[in-house]
């Protein structure tokens, strides 16, 4: 008799977790059926911003693989507008709401895959029915976005609140569209994921664009007219809006994870193994934004929601799942978005987080430009190394630049995967040619710089 695989939430860590059990059990062995809350499967949530923009044309352009295709090449029954509201782990089974039609749907289940994703951090001054403001978590939220932004009479001035990844390419998204644009930041800086003196360069960029920057500023509520939102209210008074997106980042989804007695981490996301299994609780797996996972450097247990680690963590369920090994290392937190044309990358720690790890450092700021200087289009970066004392080992790095900026940042997460020091990656061979780069490669100027400075630091 075949087993049963219940998966609770089909887009990327749970579909690809789906997938990779199907390749190596057939239907006759093994049953699947995903649960879904929203309309879609297996998207790009990333790519929000640029949709918005209207970079990307189509709203379908976005999505990987659409729930006719996991059924008819897969063998996957996908249960769309279906939120599963509990899990019971005595009775192996989960509860829905059938989100369309109403009623209650029961599933039993021999294997769990619990990969519900983390939900935006919203304020209780954002709770209520307030028209014109939105989270940025889903394709139904970008699409009642642009469904506000096409309204009649069209907004014409944003609040952007929070200065993350989201944040920051949001409002680049609402500039492009023609609006104006208030960003408003509690921190002293927006992009607190590079050190405070790498986001100066990404705070320059975005006024550059016309983009005003509020920031040591707290949003305490919201003004509205009609039913629609006409401010948000600050500590230095209101700040007119006629649409306003909240940036202010996400938490593990595991409310559901908490009611059935999963084990939760000190970050808050779900406990697994390297093999993607809850341990303690026989034939249940999680992965994805939910889910906590160790940092290769610091050694911590950490909650970092990208769309690679859920990929990469799914494809390691859904292998074990169907009978095969393997294991997810880790993480190093790599990531680039970019303002405009400015490319902003980061790998590793930063100092904050290296101080948190107890580690003893050098940082290095190195100025360079993406190709030879007299070749056309040459253009300023600049790379930050972190570095332990007294090894020399590599802690983290970010890069801000124009282009070819964000993909040196891989250069830098390789040698951050392998443990190299800053004096091992003084050698490194590196392509050159004017129109790619300097003679001296920006990587290997603040390599040289990193070991210039733990030599004066007494190493």
């Amino acid at each position: 008799m075949a087993q049963r695989l219940v998966v609770i939430g089909a887009d990327a860590a749970g579909m690809a977790a789906a997938s990779q059990a199907r390749r190596r059990r057939d239907r006759d062995d093994l049953e699947i059926v995903a649960f879904e809350r929203g309309h879609f499967t297996s998207y790009s949530a990333c790519g929000i911003p640029y949709w918005i923009s209207g970079l990307v044309p189509e709203r379908d352009q976005l999505i990987a693989r659409a729930p006719e295709t996991f059924r008819e090449s897969f063998d996957i029954e996908v249960r769309l507008r279906h939120e599963v509201t509990a899990i019971d782990l005595d009775r192996r089974e989960v509860v829905a709401r059938d989100l369309e039609r109403g009623g209650e749907v029961r599933a039993g289940f021999d294997i769990l895959m619990y990969a519900t994703g983390a939900e935006p951090t919203r304020p209780d001054w954002a709770r209520g029915d307030v028209g014109g403001v939105f989270g940025m978590q889903t394709l139904d939220d970008g699409a009642a976005l642009l469904e506000w932004l096409d309204a009649d009479p069209a907004p014409r001035r944003a609040v952007v609140v929070g200065g993350g990844y989201i944040g920051v390419e949001m409002a680049e998204a609402l500039i492009q569209r023609g609006l104006s644009v208030t960003l408003v930041e509690r921190d002293e800086q927006p992009m607190s994921t590079v050190d405070p003196d790498m986001a100066e360069l990404v705070v320059d960029a975005m006024r550059t664009l016309g983009m005003q920057i509020r920031t040591g500023l707290s949003v305490t509520g919201l003004e509205q007219r009609d039913g629609r939102v006409s401010a948000v209210v600050t500590e230095e008074g209101p700040i007119p809006a006629d649409v306003v997106i909240l940036g202010l980042g996400v938490r593990p989804n595991v409310a559901l994870a908490r009611a059935a007695g999963l084990p939760l981490g000190p970050s808050g996301g779900v406990r697994v193994d390297r093999r993607m299994r809850v341990p303690g609780v026989p034939g249940v797996w999680a992965a994805g934004d939910c889910v906590e996972t160790l940092h290769r450097v610091s050694g911590m247990p950490v909650h970092v929601p990208l769309g690679t680690y859920a990929n990469k963590q799914g494809r390691v369920a859904g292998i074990n799942i169907g009978g095969g090994y393997a294991t997810f290392a880790g993480v190093i937190g790599t990531a680039v978005t970019k303002v405009c044309d400015l490319e902003v990358g980061r790998t590793g720690l930063r100092e904050r987080d290296a101080v948190a790890a107890g580690f003893e450092f050098v940082s290095v700021i190195a100025k360079s430009t993406n190709r030879a200087g007299y070749y056309p289009g040459a253009r300023p970066m600049t790379v930050k190394l972190i570095a332990e004392k007294p090894s020399g080992r590599l802690l983290g790095a970010q890069i801000v630049g124009w282009s070819e900026a964000a993909k040196r940042i891989d250069t830098l997460a390789v040698a951050l995967w392998n443990k190299m020091t800053v004096d091992d990656m003084t050698a490194l061979d590196l392509g050159y040619a004017p129109p790619f780069a300097p003679v001296w490669d920006p990587v290997l100027i603040a390599a040289r710089k990193a070991v210039d400075a733990l030599a004066g630091s007494g190493r």
